[in-house]
């Protein structure tokens, strides 16, 4: 495998160089010529989510996103759903959505931002109408957090063409006057998954209602897992520890994650390893190691070096935690290779280690065994990680009791 900067130079879609069977790069090129015809200044469909950007704010683009080809409707939005589908397919799919656009401030009360919140809280995408001022433009956009999106159009009119169907409960949490934190943890319990909060968050509805507004997608996503996270490490922190050392594992895009849980009460640590050729890493002439790190009491700074990849990490590891009715030390080990030509989203961070806990885990009686254990499936050295650790160069009680 080719792992330098200039993998699909080298490439060109023809040689498989990345390991995946069919292109991704090229594979939204060919698309083009598929979904263009179906490109008009208008659109009757289904919306399947919302999306408002964060540039230029507080006057930011808003606006449906919603799929040209009216396929994969359960689906297209629903990350959860995702994982184990192909690189390619996931770009393909996700290449189909139309983002329609208008300027609006935050704070509006328009009846497209009352649109969009109707969309966002549907139980199912509904219909609507929508007018552009021109085609839309064929292109496809992709981020370090936010899933794919495709062509863009200008949005000149907006209509919700049917009665929304809001779930009940969901309409009882957002019409109390409570804090956006309070509101999403409800709803995250009440069983909407954390992909639907971070969409009903950027739509406006929740929050004190003198303080409510459009929320950037961006920053809706990391928002939506940091107050879920938040709530459930306050509970992890009174369950016993775990009383072994446990490895899980996961790989899936390319992505390869190993997690060690070790007796002890919660500290997290997150390590993300790229190597040369990844999309975030193309001047790189190593792999670079980025380590993140949260002590028992919390972290006081946004954990700048991974964003949105290190909360979607700790959504999965408490979530993970909860499952087991179990506190641990925990550190998360990511190593991105050469595979991840183009950027998905940090949804496959969070679906990766949701997945690890559903495999059968190792079980060892000292940290040494299970170090020893997933430094089997990295390719970098533990001692490159080793160098940069909070927790694993920590020197605790029972250390020093052994080494006596």
């Amino acid at each position: 495998m080719v792992g330098t900067a200039r993998l699909c130079l080298v490439c060109k879609g023809s040689r498989s160089l990345c390991g995946l069977q069919k292109c991704p790069v090229l594979g939204r090129f060919s698309l083009k010529a598929r979904i263009t015809p179906n490109l008009k200044d208008n659109f009757f469909g289904q919306a399947t989510s919302v999306f408002i950007g964060m540039y230029n704010y507080p006057d930011v683009f808003v606006g449906p996103l919603a799929p040209i080809t009216g396929d994969n409707l359960d689906v297209i939005d629903s990350p959860s759903k995702w994982f184990g589908t192909d690189y390619s397919s996931l770009v393909e799919m996700r290449s189909s959505i139309l983002r329609s656009k208008i300027m609006a401030n935050v704070h509006s009360v328009s009846r497209t931002a009352e649109n969009l919140q109707e969309i966002a809280l549907a139980a199912r995408p509904p219909d609507i109408e929508m007018h552009f001022k021109g085609k839309p433009v064929y292109r496809v956009s992709f981020s370090d957090v936010v899933q794919p999106m495709g062509p863009t159009a200008t949005l000149k009119k907006l209509s919700v063409t049917e009665n929304v169907h809001v779930p009940r409960r969901v309409d009882s949490i957002v019409s109390d006057d409570m804090s956006a934190s309070q509101a999403g943890f409800r709803l995250y319990e009440s069983g909407q998954d954390v992909y639907k909060i971070g969409t009903i968050l950027s739509s406006g509805v929740l929050g004190l209602k003198k303080r409510r507004k459009l929320v950037p997608t961006r920053w809706s996503i990391t928002a939506s897992q940091t107050l879920v996270a938040d709530r459930l490490i306050r509970k992890i922190k009174d369950l016993p520890s775990v009383n072994e050392y446990r490895v899980y594992s996961s790989d899936y895009l390319d992505n390869r994650y190993e997690i060690l849980l070790m007796p002890g009460n919660w500290e997290f640590e997150n390590f993300e390893a790229w190597a040369p050729g990844t999309p975030w890493s193309f001047n790189a002439k190593k792999t670079e190691i980025l380590e993140e790190y949260e002590p028992h009491r919390g972290r006081t700074k946004y954990a700048e070096l991974q964003g949105g990849g290190f909360y979607a990490s700790r959504l999965g590891i408490a979530e993970g935690l909860k499952g087991l009715r179990r506190q641990a030390r925990v550190v998360v080990f990511r190593e991105v290779h050469e595979g991840y030509v183009v950027p998905l989203g940090v949804w496959q961070v969070l679906e990766n280690v949701r997945n690890a806990f559903r495999q059968p885990y190792l079980k060892f009686d000292t940290m040494e065994e299970a170090l020893s254990s997933i430094e089997s499936r990295l390719r970098i050295p533990l001692r490159e990680y080793l160098r940069q650790s909070v927790i694993l160069r920590q020197k605790r009680l029972q250390d020093y009791i052994k080494a006596g």
